[in-house]
């Protein structure tokens, strides 16, 4: 796990220095950048290592392959040694024990069809010196990022926005990003907050010709949203495969050369990555949890009784409010662009406190996706009833719900006012609109509206898909990257291995959801490890209390932030409206926190990086 940096801009060595530090917090133990001087161009490599597997310095990067390639990489291939072996057959040599060495000779051998043979996650680029080109990749979901600055005669690319951000004198905020930020609480893929820097996407691979200048990318894996993937056999039968394929993915994200841990919630998935992780395990493996002192909040007990049944060495993480308030206020430092969801918080907590025992933790991420665990999935359940009545129908149930006095039955109102339910669940995931002006709520890219609009799966399989390539990638991902980073500290989650989610995608929908009993299959493979009467509880999410610390500790705060100048100066809302609405919440009439939190990361953000730039 780490950071990499590359540029074909001529700056000087002190600069680039600059840029590597500024991300040190991704790769403590090891920092290096290289310059090729060659006839018509000029090329700058930099990396910061957090060293997980091969702690010797011969893995440090920038990376010589044979002295036919160079590298730099951040995350890790867990299918590395098998790789290795079919390598080794070929005829090739390695002088590490690393993952690093493995990915430079599956290039010299499968070229640019290389990441398809790479099982997870990860973001690199290789210099070809023989072909005068960068070659590049991010893995299929999304976990590690990849930031990039192209304006036809030069390119530049980092992990992170902020060591691009320096040294740069002509960036301009994107208006269009700032509307997409309001309506889905992050910046969506290919965008940044920035006009002039991109995000490689998911699943996609990119080739930089450094004489010409030319840019190219494409899709190197892509989930099958023709629904052509068909398992065959019986539901016992699919939870037999799928037991077999997350205990070999769980084994597979074990390999490390420094202390693991798990991050245990209590909910299904970590503690089925936790169950499996133990099994076999002859010592006890160290399990995290996080503790809030708010009622409401605290689920830890729940994993601590999950720990007693496993036997792991259990740790649980309480959260001080004036740690949280320091996060807060230093939010944009790790995030580098708006990011509003608020879990992010208690996940730097959990991250930081962890780092003190391990450097590696299993996480259950991934699981809600692709098992279709959320509320919202029970919500479209509902939602389907409602838009199966006479169209003549629809406006009286959604009037009545308007006269209810509880705020959330006017929000689930305003959510049927849409014509169909693709935009239904549109409108819900992205959040109420009214006080954001000139917003299109279909304005979102083909891209990722493909996933959503098609008739060849059923509702449930496509907002799963539709999740999976921006829920996930877009949030979850930067949330736990972003957090766990910060405190050099590694995240692998099995429920992301691409297998799995294959896997996924291809087992009828009611092996994953029926009425009452949401992600089934997974359920009934943890219940063979863990009593099932340690989860008769409802689902619970990761979060913090910002309903009440914003009514209390925090008021000052939000109203000094957000007061009328305040508000004004953030592009594309209505200010008034805005107050209204905060008013509310602080009158305890409506809850209006996540508004309140997506406005305060905002403003946080223009704060600290505004000066001086234009909005277009």
């Amino acid at each position: 796990m780490c950071g990499i940096y590359g540029s074909t801009i001529p700056y000087a060595e002190s600069e680039v220095a600059s840029k590597l530090h500024r991300t040190s917090f991704r790769g403590p133990d090891y920092s290096e950048s290289e310059i090729f001087v060659e006839e018509n161009y000029q090329l700058t490599l930099g990396h910061n290592r957090l060293a997980i597997i091969d702690l010797d310095s011969r893995s440090n990067q920038p990376f010589n392959y044979m002295n036919l390639i160079y590298i730099v990489f951040n995350g890790e291939i867990y299918n590395f040694q098998d790789l290795r072996n079919t390598l080794l057959q070929k005829g090739y040599t390695f002088k590490t024990k690393g993952d690093t060495e493995v990915i430079c000779a599956a290039y010299l051998e499968y070229g640019e069809e290389c990441p398809k043979y790479l099982n997870g996650m990860f973001a690199f680029v290789i210099f070809d010196k023989k072909h005068k080109i960068l070659f590049g990749a991010r893995d299929r979901l999304g976990q590690k990022p990849f930031y990039y600055y192209h304006n036809k005669t030069e390119f530049e690319f980092s992990s992170q926005l902020s060591s691009i951000q320096i040294g740069h004198n002509n960036l301009s905020i994107s208006n269009s990003a700032i509307q997409n930020y309001l309506r889905w609480g992050y910046i969506p893929d290919p965008q940044s907050i920035y006009n002039e820097i991109k995000k490689l996407p998911p699943g996609h691979a990119f080739n930089y010709n450094l004489s010409s200048g030319v840019y190219n990318q494409k899709a190197y894996w892509d989930l099958d949203i023709k629904g052509l993937s068909k398992f065959e056999g019986s539901y016992q039968d699919a939870k037999r495969d799928l037991s077999t394929l997350l205990d070999d993915a769980v084994r597979k994200r074990m390999i490390a050369d420094v202390p693991l841990g798990v991050f245990l919630s209590g909910g299904v998935d970590s503690s089925l990555v936790a169950a499996l992780a133990q099994k076999g395990n002859s010592t006890k493996i160290r399990t995290f949890s996080i503790k809030f002192n708010t009622k409401g909040y605290d689920e830890s007990g729940f994993a601590q009784d999950v720990a007693n049944h496993l036997k792991t060495d259990h740790h649980t993480i309480e959260c001080n409010y004036k740690e949280g308030l320091d996060l807060i206020q230093n939010f944009s430092h790790y995030y580098d662009e708006p990011f509003s969801d608020s879990s992010a918080i208690p996940s730097m907590l959990l991250a930081k406190y962890t780092r003190k025992h391990v450097t590696v933790a299993l996480s259950g991420d991934g699981g809600d996706e692709s098992f279709l665990g959320y509320h919202r999935y029970n919500w479209v359940r509902v939602a389907k009833v409602f838009y199966q009545l006479p169209e003549f129908l629809r406006p009286v149930f959604v009037k009545i719900l308007f006269m209810f006095p509880h705020y959330r039955s006017k929000v689930i109102a305003e959510v049927l006012k849409n014509a169909n339910i693709n935009d239904a669940y549109l409108s819900m995931i992205t959040g109420a609109v009214d006080e954001i002006r000139n917003l299109n709520n279909k304005d979102i890219s083909d891209f990722y509206a493909q996933y959503l609009y098609h008739n060849n799966k059923n509702i449930y399989e496509r907002i799963s898909d539709f999740d999976i390539k921006t829920y996930l990638n877009g949030d979850i991902n930067t949330k736990v990257d972003r957090a766990t980073m910060a405190y050099s500290l590694e995240a692998r989650s099995p429920f992301m291995d691409y297998r799995v989610v294959e896997f996924a995608r291809s087992i009828p929908t009611s092996f994953k959801f029926t009425k009452g009993n949401q992600k089934r299959i997974l359920k009934d493979i943890l219940y063979d490890n863990v009593p099932k009467k340690i989860f008769d509880r409802p689902k619970a999410g990761f979060a913090i209390p910002l309903k009440e610390w914003f009514r209390e500790d925090l008021k000052g705060y939000v109203l000094d932030e957000l007061d009328f100048n305040g508000l004004k100066a953030l592009p594309n809302i209505d200010a008034l409206e805005i107050q209204k609405k905060i008013q509310q919440h602080m009158k305890g009439s409506w809850n209006r926190d996540s508004l309140i939190w997506r406005l305060l990361v905002l403003k946080q953000w223009m704060n600290e990086n505004s000066e001086g730039l234009t909005i277009k």
